[in-house]
């Protein structure tokens, strides 16, 4: 049985907070990968950033991705990515650019739970930060793109409502163990 779920949406939508919550409660989660390889291009001066080499950042979180599934294939119990595979296709759609084979065939090939758990935007939390410079309309567009997105490959999304991160994490923890 595949285990591995995905929490995605748009940007500032909620999801790390809600996957804090959800590994405090003892379930296991999969950090997102774009956020660390932003901060380890900006450390390292590098330029694998959504705001320099558009292509080289969503290559760096495919094989980020790619890993994180793989470590998780034998999984006895959920676990929650905070975001998966077909997000860098998503964010690649979105920039206009087109998706190098090798990133469409793991799309196909690796497959997660076939429910995602969706956060939709929610503008009352949404913040800017260091890493998150997209406006709130970018991360709209964003949000749009990933539901269309992991739709055409065939997930069914669950949408998760705006409630506490608490609330949230007992609404979504349910759904995890009763299937």
């Amino acid at each position: 049985m595949n285990l591995r779920y995905i929490l995605t949406g748009g940007p500032g939508a909620g999801k790390s907070t809600l996957l804090q919550a959800l590994s405090d409660a003892g379930i296991a989660t999969q950090p997102e990968s774009g956020r660390a390889i932003i901060r380890e291009q900006q450390q390292q001066g590098g330029n694998a950033l959504p705001w320099a080499d558009r292509l080289a950042f969503a290559m760096r979180m495919l094989e980020r991705d790619i890993d994180g599934w793989k470590v998780h294939e034998n999984a006895t119990a959920p676990v929650l990515f905070d975001r998966g595979i077909p997000d860098s296709l998503g964010y690649l759609q979105l920039c206009g650019l087109d998706a190098p084979p090798r990133m469409t065939n793991a799309v196909r090939d690796c497959r997660y739970a076939p429910r995602v758990f969706f956060a939709p935007p929610w503008r009352d939390i949404y913040r800017q930060d260091d890493e998150r410079r997209q406006s709130w309309d970018e991360a709209a567009a964003t949000a749009r793109v990933m539901l269309r997105l992991y739709r055409a490959c065939g997930y069914q999304v669950v949408m998760v409502p705006p409630l506490t991160a608490a609330a949230r994490a007992r609404w979504l923890r349910a759904r995890l163990i009763t299937g």
